[in-house]
């Protein structure tokens, strides 16, 4: 596998849009037809909030999916969520997934979304198992960037509430850049991330909060980003917009979230240049906010 040398901090231009404008400036002298090029402009890269903390970026001849979740049995009655189906992706499709556990790798929703081929990509050092019949599964390191056709996608540090191994996602696509928290709690890295690919066009960050008593001794500490700290981390990421995901679980004795998340998270962010955009699962982004 190669590995993709780092663009300097603060740039945005992935290698095929790189590619493109050398090959149309070129053009303009040389080869006239090389201006019909196609880059994705941001109006055509859409994206789509999943269950719980899935997410679809759209664009128009490829799909690709952060941690999609369709298997009722994970959450049962305890997550309010409507499980929006992943069956119809448009063109190229990939699946990425944060971490192994079985809310964020669904292996039945990477199964239906690859079910007519395509990738599933998957931090180093995770046992994303069992991998869907027929598809190409791509193990890869932090910060190492992979271009997965018109995505340009990079893996970074996250810290998962039991200390399992787990990233957070940069997705570079249509001119836009995106910042997939996946489930991680408070850690160090934020600054790295942020002056490396910041800032973001939107940030999909958990905010429940959720204070674990599965392993004992408990520790009553969250073990996922509070509504707070989300807000802080959009703010050193330079993020534009923040969409809530990761909360929305009642009822359960050993897995409680923060009371009322979205009320939190607007009361942290009240000062802060940040649009909030809660969204509900099928709901699409709206850029023009």
């Amino acid at each position: 596998m190669s590995t993709v040398e780092r663009p300097p901090s603060g740039s945005r231009i992935g290698r095929r849009q790189f590619l493109a404008g050398s090959i149309a400036l070129a053009g303009s002298t040389l080869l006239p037809m090389a201006r019909t090029l196609a880059v994705p402009g941001k109006d055509e890269l859409r994206i789509q909030r999943l269950a719980w903390a899935g997410i679809r970026l759209q664009l128009p001849q490829s799909t690709l999916f952060i941690d999609p979740l369709i298997d009722q049995k994970v959450w049962g009655a305890a997550l309010a969520d409507t499980l929006v189906p992943v069956r119809d992706p448009v063109g190229d499709t990939y699946v990425l997934v944060t971490h192994a556990h079985g809310d964020h790798y669904d292996a039945q929703a990477v199964a239906d979304a690859l079910a007519h081929g395509g990738a599933l990509v998957h931090p180093a050092g995770t046992n994303a198992l069992p991998a869907p019949a027929g598809a190409r599964v791509r193990p890869v390191a932090l910060w190492e960037p992979q271009l997965l056709g018109e995505f340009t996608v990079t893996p970074v540090p996250a810290s998962d509430g039991y200390g399992d191994p787990q990233v957070s996602w940069v997705v570079s696509a249509g001119g836009r850049r995106i910042f997939h928290g996946g489930d991680t709690q408070w850690h160090g890295h934020w600054w790295r991330i942020g002056q490396q690919f910041g800032p973001f066009d939107a940030a999909f960050l958990p905010i429940n909060g959720a204070r674990f008593g599965f392993r004992e001794p408990v520790s009553g500490q969250p073990g996922v980003l509070t509504p707070e700290q989300a807000v802080a981390a959009a703010t050193i990421l330079g993020a534009r917009r923040v969409i809530p995901i990761h909360y929305g679980i009642s009822g359960m004795e050993k897995y409680v979230e923060v009371e009322d998340p979205i009320g939190q998270l607007r009361k942290a962010a009240r000062e802060k240049s940040i649009d909030l955009q809660p969204l509900a699962p099928g709901a699409w982004v709206d850029w023009t906010r």
